[in-house]
Protein backbone atom coordinates (compact mmCIF):
# COMPACT_ATOMS: atom_id res chain seq x y z
CA UNK A 1 0.00 0.00 0.00
CA UNK A 2 2.85 2.42 0.79
CA UNK A 3 4.00 2.18 -2.83
CA UNK A 4 0.81 3.90 -3.99
CA UNK A 5 1.60 7.60 -4.00
CA UNK A 6 -1.28 9.35 -5.78
CA UNK A 7 -5.06 9.41 -5.92
CA UNK A 8 -4.78 8.73 -9.66
CA UNK A 9 -3.13 5.39 -8.92
CA UNK A 10 -6.01 4.43 -6.64
CA UNK A 11 -8.46 5.44 -9.36
CA UNK A 12 -6.71 3.18 -11.88
CA UNK A 13 -6.92 0.22 -9.49
CA UNK A 14 -10.57 1.00 -8.72
CA UNK A 15 -11.44 1.06 -12.42
CA UNK A 16 -10.09 -2.47 -12.79
CA UNK A 17 -12.09 -3.75 -9.82
CA UNK A 18 -15.46 -2.08 -10.28
CA UNK A 19 -18.26 -2.87 -12.68
CA UNK A 20 -18.58 -0.32 -15.52
CA UNK A 21 -21.75 1.08 -13.96
CA UNK A 22 -20.21 1.48 -10.51
CA UNK A 23 -17.08 3.12 -11.92
CA UNK A 24 -19.03 5.58 -14.03
CA UNK A 25 -21.31 6.35 -11.08
CA UNK A 26 -18.30 7.68 -9.15
CA UNK A 27 -16.20 9.04 -12.00
CA UNK A 28 -18.85 10.78 -14.08
CA UNK A 29 -19.98 14.38 -14.09
CA UNK A 30 -22.85 16.36 -15.57
CA UNK A 31 -23.04 17.30 -19.23
CA UNK A 32 -19.65 17.65 -20.91
CA UNK A 33 -17.98 17.45 -17.47
CA UNK A 34 -16.36 20.87 -17.76
CA UNK A 35 -17.17 21.78 -14.17
CA UNK A 36 -15.81 18.47 -12.93
CA UNK A 37 -12.51 19.14 -14.72
CA UNK A 38 -12.47 22.80 -13.70
CA UNK A 39 -12.67 21.83 -10.03
CA UNK A 40 -9.25 20.22 -10.44
CA UNK A 41 -7.79 22.72 -12.90
CA UNK A 42 -8.68 25.72 -10.72
CA UNK A 43 -5.90 24.81 -8.30
CA UNK A 44 -3.31 25.25 -11.07
CA UNK A 45 -4.34 28.89 -11.45
CA UNK A 46 -2.61 29.69 -8.16
CA UNK A 47 1.10 29.58 -7.35
CA UNK A 48 2.92 29.68 -4.04
CA UNK A 49 5.19 32.48 -2.81
CA UNK A 50 7.05 30.50 -0.11
CA UNK A 51 8.61 32.28 2.84
CA UNK A 52 12.08 31.05 3.73
CA UNK A 53 14.17 30.75 6.89
CA UNK A 54 11.05 30.14 8.95
CA UNK A 55 11.26 27.60 11.76
CA UNK A 56 8.59 25.10 10.75
CA UNK A 57 9.87 22.23 12.87
CA UNK A 58 6.72 22.23 15.03
CA UNK A 59 4.05 22.27 12.33
CA UNK A 60 0.48 21.96 13.62
CA UNK A 61 -1.99 20.41 11.19
CA UNK A 62 -4.79 20.04 13.74
CA UNK A 63 -7.83 22.28 13.87
CA UNK A 64 -11.29 22.57 15.41
CA UNK A 65 -14.40 22.13 13.28
CA UNK A 66 -17.76 22.89 14.89
CA UNK A 67 -16.08 22.57 18.27
CA UNK A 68 -14.52 19.15 17.61
CA UNK A 69 -10.76 18.76 17.36
CA UNK A 70 -9.46 16.88 14.31
CA UNK A 71 -5.94 15.98 13.27
CA UNK A 72 -5.98 17.93 10.03
CA UNK A 73 -8.30 20.21 8.03
CA UNK A 74 -9.54 17.38 5.82
CA UNK A 75 -12.78 15.45 6.11
CA UNK A 76 -14.60 12.86 4.05
CA UNK A 77 -17.57 14.19 2.12
CA UNK A 78 -20.85 12.29 2.22
CA UNK A 79 -21.32 10.16 -0.87
CA UNK A 80 -23.93 7.51 -1.49
CA UNK A 81 -23.74 3.83 -2.41
CA UNK A 82 -20.40 3.00 -0.84
CA UNK A 83 -21.55 -0.62 -0.76
CA UNK A 84 -20.92 -0.64 -4.51
CA UNK A 85 -17.25 0.00 -3.83
CA UNK A 86 -16.50 -2.27 -0.88
CA UNK A 87 -18.52 -4.86 1.07
CA UNK A 88 -18.14 -2.89 4.30
CA UNK A 89 -19.12 0.36 2.57
CA UNK A 90 -19.56 3.33 4.87
CA UNK A 91 -18.41 1.33 7.90
CA UNK A 92 -14.98 0.90 6.29
CA UNK A 93 -14.84 4.62 5.51
CA UNK A 94 -15.84 5.52 9.07
CA UNK A 95 -13.14 3.28 10.50
CA UNK A 96 -10.58 4.91 8.23
CA UNK A 97 -11.72 8.39 9.29
CA UNK A 98 -11.45 7.33 12.93
CA UNK A 99 -7.94 5.96 12.40
CA UNK A 100 -6.90 9.22 10.74
CA UNK A 101 -8.63 11.43 13.30
CA UNK A 102 -10.76 13.32 10.76
CA UNK A 103 -14.50 13.93 10.38
CA UNK A 104 -16.80 12.09 7.99
CA UNK A 105 -20.15 12.82 6.36
CA UNK A 106 -22.68 9.99 6.00
CA UNK A 107 -25.01 10.22 3.01
CA UNK A 108 -28.74 9.76 3.33
CA UNK A 109 -28.22 7.30 0.47
CA UNK A 110 -25.82 5.11 2.43
CA UNK A 111 -25.80 1.33 2.32
CA UNK A 112 -25.11 1.02 6.04
CA UNK A 113 -27.37 2.43 8.72
CA UNK A 114 -26.84 5.58 10.72
CA UNK A 115 -26.40 3.41 13.80
CA UNK A 116 -23.98 0.92 12.20
CA UNK A 117 -21.65 3.71 11.16
CA UNK A 118 -21.82 5.37 14.59
CA UNK A 119 -20.86 2.09 16.24
CA UNK A 120 -17.83 1.79 13.95
CA UNK A 121 -16.53 5.31 14.50
CA UNK A 122 -15.31 7.60 17.23
CA UNK A 123 -14.56 10.45 14.82
CA UNK A 124 -17.00 13.36 14.38
CA UNK A 125 -19.83 12.24 12.08
CA UNK A 126 -22.10 14.49 10.03
CA UNK A 127 -25.38 13.12 8.69
CA UNK A 128 -26.31 14.43 5.25
CA UNK A 129 -30.02 14.58 4.34
CA UNK A 130 -31.75 16.33 1.48
CA UNK A 131 -34.75 18.58 1.99
CA UNK A 132 -37.61 16.48 0.62
CA UNK A 133 -41.41 16.41 0.66
CA UNK A 134 -41.44 13.62 3.26
CA UNK A 135 -41.02 15.78 6.35
CA UNK A 136 -41.77 12.89 8.71
CA UNK A 137 -38.94 10.86 7.19
CA UNK A 138 -36.56 13.81 7.49
CA UNK A 139 -37.46 14.34 11.14
CA UNK A 140 -36.98 10.63 11.83
CA UNK A 141 -33.56 10.54 10.18
CA UNK A 142 -32.44 13.67 12.02
CA UNK A 143 -33.61 12.20 15.33
CA UNK A 144 -31.78 8.95 14.65
CA UNK A 145 -28.56 10.82 13.85
CA UNK A 146 -28.82 12.88 17.01
CA UNK A 147 -29.54 9.80 19.15
CA UNK A 148 -26.55 8.01 17.61
CA UNK A 149 -24.19 10.82 18.60
CA UNK A 150 -23.63 12.57 15.29
CA UNK A 151 -21.91 15.95 15.48
CA UNK A 152 -23.87 17.85 12.81
CA UNK A 153 -26.63 17.79 10.24
CA UNK A 154 -25.10 18.53 6.82
CA UNK A 155 -27.97 19.42 4.50
CA UNK A 156 -27.29 19.24 0.76
CA UNK A 157 -29.18 22.00 -1.05
CA UNK A 158 -27.84 21.88 -4.62
CA UNK A 159 -29.93 18.97 -5.91
CA UNK A 160 -33.56 19.94 -6.56
CA UNK A 161 -33.36 17.32 -9.34
CA UNK A 162 -30.59 14.98 -10.39
CA UNK A 163 -28.10 16.37 -12.89
CA UNK A 164 -27.92 14.79 -16.33
CA UNK A 165 -24.86 12.55 -16.44
CA UNK A 166 -24.41 11.02 -19.86
CA UNK A 167 -22.12 8.26 -18.67
CA UNK A 168 -24.52 7.14 -15.96
CA UNK A 169 -27.39 7.06 -18.43
CA UNK A 170 -25.37 4.83 -20.74
CA UNK A 171 -24.08 2.62 -17.91
CA UNK A 172 -26.81 2.72 -15.25
CA UNK A 173 -25.70 1.50 -11.87
CA UNK A 174 -27.37 -1.63 -10.54
CA UNK A 175 -27.49 -2.47 -6.85
CA UNK A 176 -26.09 -5.94 -6.19
CA UNK A 177 -27.97 -8.38 -4.00
CA UNK A 178 -27.80 -7.22 -0.39
CA UNK A 179 -26.88 -3.60 -1.19
CA UNK A 180 -29.87 -1.50 -0.10
CA UNK A 181 -30.76 2.04 0.90
CA UNK A 182 -30.12 1.11 4.51
CA UNK A 183 -31.76 4.10 6.22
CA UNK A 184 -34.94 4.08 4.16
CA UNK A 185 -38.28 2.44 4.95
CA UNK A 186 -38.82 -0.93 3.26
CA UNK A 187 -40.99 0.52 0.49
CA UNK A 188 -38.10 2.78 -0.59
CA UNK A 189 -35.42 0.08 -0.53
CA UNK A 190 -35.69 -0.72 -4.21
CA UNK A 191 -33.26 -0.59 -7.15
CA UNK A 192 -32.59 2.75 -8.78
CA UNK A 193 -32.42 6.25 -7.34
CA UNK A 194 -35.37 6.96 -5.10
CA UNK A 195 -36.87 10.40 -5.58
CA UNK A 196 -35.89 11.14 -1.98
CA UNK A 197 -32.23 11.22 -3.11
CA UNK A 198 -32.72 14.71 -4.51
CA UNK A 199 -34.23 17.64 -2.73
CA UNK A 200 -37.27 18.38 -4.89
CA UNK A 201 -37.75 21.41 -7.08
CA UNK A 202 -40.45 23.18 -5.08
CA UNK A 203 -38.74 23.61 -1.75
CA UNK A 204 -37.15 26.66 -0.20
CA UNK A 205 -35.44 28.11 2.84
CA UNK A 206 -38.48 27.57 5.05
CA UNK A 207 -38.17 23.84 4.40
CA UNK A 208 -34.59 24.04 5.60
CA UNK A 209 -35.85 25.79 8.72
CA UNK A 210 -38.34 22.99 9.30
CA UNK A 211 -35.62 20.35 9.09
CA UNK A 212 -33.26 22.32 11.30
CA UNK A 213 -35.99 22.74 13.91
CA UNK A 214 -36.29 18.97 14.19
CA UNK A 215 -32.84 18.63 15.78
CA UNK A 216 -30.48 20.36 18.17
CA UNK A 217 -27.50 19.37 16.01
CA UNK A 218 -25.49 22.18 14.39
CA UNK A 219 -26.63 22.93 10.84
CA UNK A 220 -24.16 22.68 7.96
CA UNK A 221 -25.42 23.80 4.54
CA UNK A 222 -23.64 22.07 1.66
CA UNK A 223 -23.86 23.11 -1.98
CA UNK A 224 -23.37 26.88 -1.84
CA UNK A 225 -21.72 28.75 -4.74
CA UNK A 226 -23.33 32.21 -4.68
CA UNK A 227 -22.31 34.69 -1.96
CA UNK A 228 -25.95 35.77 -1.60
CA UNK A 229 -26.91 32.19 -0.75
CA UNK A 230 -24.09 31.99 1.77
CA UNK A 231 -25.54 35.01 3.54
CA UNK A 232 -29.01 33.45 3.47
CA UNK A 233 -27.64 30.21 4.88
CA UNK A 234 -26.17 32.09 7.83
CA UNK A 235 -29.44 33.96 8.33
CA UNK A 236 -31.22 30.60 8.46
CA UNK A 237 -28.93 29.28 11.16
CA UNK A 238 -26.02 27.63 9.38
CA UNK A 239 -23.02 27.13 11.64
CA UNK A 240 -20.93 26.05 8.66
CA UNK A 241 -21.15 26.25 4.87
CA UNK A 242 -19.64 23.86 2.36
CA UNK A 243 -18.76 25.54 -0.93
CA UNK A 244 -19.64 22.76 -3.35
CA UNK A 245 -20.95 22.06 -6.84
CA UNK A 246 -21.57 18.39 -6.04
CA UNK A 247 -18.30 17.38 -7.65
CA UNK A 248 -19.46 18.72 -11.00
CA UNK A 249 -22.29 16.18 -10.99
CA UNK A 250 -25.25 18.59 -11.07
CA UNK A 251 -25.04 21.67 -13.32
CA UNK A 252 -22.24 21.72 -15.87
CA UNK A 253 -20.51 25.08 -16.30
CA UNK A 254 -21.12 25.96 -12.67
CA UNK A 255 -18.20 27.86 -11.20
CA UNK A 256 -15.32 25.78 -9.83
CA UNK A 257 -15.47 25.62 -6.06
CA UNK A 258 -11.99 27.08 -5.52
CA UNK A 259 -12.96 30.03 -7.71
CA UNK A 260 -16.17 30.54 -5.71
CA UNK A 261 -14.46 30.26 -2.32
CA UNK A 262 -12.95 33.75 -1.75
CA UNK A 263 -16.18 35.66 -2.39
CA UNK A 264 -18.13 33.38 -0.06
CA UNK A 265 -15.52 33.74 2.68
CA UNK A 266 -15.83 37.51 2.32
CA UNK A 267 -19.64 37.41 2.34
CA UNK A 268 -19.85 35.23 5.44
CA UNK A 269 -17.33 37.45 7.24
CA UNK A 270 -16.61 35.00 10.04
CA UNK A 271 -20.25 34.33 10.95
CA UNK A 272 -19.91 30.65 10.01
CA UNK A 273 -17.12 28.25 9.23
CA UNK A 274 -16.52 27.93 5.48
CA UNK A 275 -15.39 24.60 4.06
CA UNK A 276 -15.08 23.46 0.46
CA UNK A 277 -14.96 20.31 -1.62
CA UNK A 278 -14.22 19.55 -5.25
CA UNK A 279 -10.93 18.78 -6.97
CA UNK A 280 -8.79 17.95 -3.93
CA UNK A 281 -6.18 15.48 -5.11
CA UNK A 282 -2.98 16.65 -3.39
CA UNK A 283 -1.87 18.12 -0.10
CA UNK A 284 -0.89 21.33 -1.89
CA UNK A 285 -4.54 21.66 -2.95
CA UNK A 286 -5.51 21.69 0.71
CA UNK A 287 -2.95 24.39 1.49
CA UNK A 288 -4.20 26.54 -1.38
CA UNK A 289 -7.79 26.23 -0.17
CA UNK A 290 -6.74 27.26 3.33
CA UNK A 291 -4.86 30.28 1.96
CA UNK A 292 -8.02 31.36 0.12
CA UNK A 293 -10.02 31.26 3.33
CA UNK A 294 -11.34 27.72 3.75
CA UNK A 295 -11.47 26.41 7.29
CA UNK A 296 -11.15 22.86 5.99
CA UNK A 297 -11.80 20.76 2.90
CA UNK A 298 -13.74 17.58 2.18
CA UNK A 299 -12.72 14.81 -0.20
CA UNK A 300 -15.24 12.71 -2.11
CA UNK A 301 -13.88 10.92 -5.16
CA UNK A 302 -10.40 10.65 -3.63
CA UNK A 303 -11.84 8.69 -0.71
CA UNK A 304 -14.09 6.68 -3.03
CA UNK A 305 -11.13 5.51 -5.12
CA UNK A 306 -9.26 4.46 -2.00
CA UNK A 307 -12.30 2.54 -0.77
CA UNK A 308 -12.87 0.81 -4.10
CA UNK A 309 -9.21 -0.11 -4.49
CA UNK A 310 -8.45 -1.39 -1.00
CA UNK A 311 -11.32 -0.88 1.42
CA UNK A 312 -10.59 0.73 4.78
CA UNK A 313 -6.84 0.51 4.19
CA UNK A 314 -7.22 2.35 0.90
CA UNK A 315 -9.09 5.25 2.49
CA UNK A 316 -6.53 5.39 5.28
CA UNK A 317 -3.74 5.55 2.70
CA UNK A 318 -5.42 8.38 0.79
CA UNK A 319 -5.74 10.39 4.00
CA UNK A 320 -2.14 9.59 4.93
CA UNK A 321 -0.87 10.77 1.54
CA UNK A 322 -2.75 14.05 1.85
CA UNK A 323 -1.49 14.56 5.41
CA UNK A 324 2.14 13.96 4.43
CA UNK A 325 1.89 16.18 1.37
CA UNK A 326 0.23 18.97 3.35
CA UNK A 327 2.88 18.79 6.07
CA UNK A 328 5.73 18.87 3.55
CA UNK A 329 4.14 21.77 1.66
CA UNK A 330 3.75 23.73 4.90
CA UNK A 331 7.40 23.18 5.79
CA UNK A 332 8.66 24.39 2.43
CA UNK A 333 6.21 27.30 2.21
CA UNK A 334 7.03 28.58 5.70
CA UNK A 335 3.67 27.75 7.30
CA UNK A 336 3.56 26.50 10.88
CA UNK A 337 -0.18 26.29 11.63
CA UNK A 338 -3.15 25.42 9.40
CA UNK A 339 -5.26 27.90 11.35
CA UNK A 340 -2.93 30.76 10.37
CA UNK A 341 -2.27 30.47 6.65
CA UNK A 342 -1.44 33.88 5.15
CA UNK A 343 -3.41 34.72 1.98
CA UNK A 344 -0.17 36.26 0.72
CA UNK A 345 1.14 32.72 0.33
CA UNK A 346 -0.62 32.57 -3.06
CA UNK A 347 -0.43 34.59 -6.23
CA UNK A 348 -2.67 34.22 -9.26
CA UNK A 349 -0.78 32.33 -11.96
CA UNK A 350 -1.53 34.88 -14.66
CA UNK A 351 -0.23 37.83 -12.61
CA UNK A 352 2.98 36.82 -10.88
CA UNK A 353 4.73 39.51 -8.86
CA UNK A 354 7.35 39.08 -6.12
CA UNK A 355 7.16 42.66 -4.84
CA UNK A 356 6.76 43.13 -1.10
Amino acid sequence: MSRILTVAEFQAIAKQRLSPGAYVYVAGGAGDERTMRENIEAFARWRFLPRVLVDTSARDLSTTILGRRVTMPIGIAPFALQGLLDPDGEVATARAATAAGVFMGLSMGSNRTIEDVAEAATCPLWFQPYVTEDHALMRDLAARAEAAGYAALCVTVDSPVSGRRDGAMREPVELPEGVVWANMPADLQRPGRGKWLTGGDRYGWTDLDRLSAATSLPLVVKGILAPADAILAVEHGARAIVVSNHGGRQLDDSIATLDALPAIVAAVAGQAEVLMDGGIRRGIDVLKALALGAHAVLIGRAAAWGLAAAGQAGVERVLEMLRIELSVAMAIAGVTDVERVDPGLLVAHEVISTSA
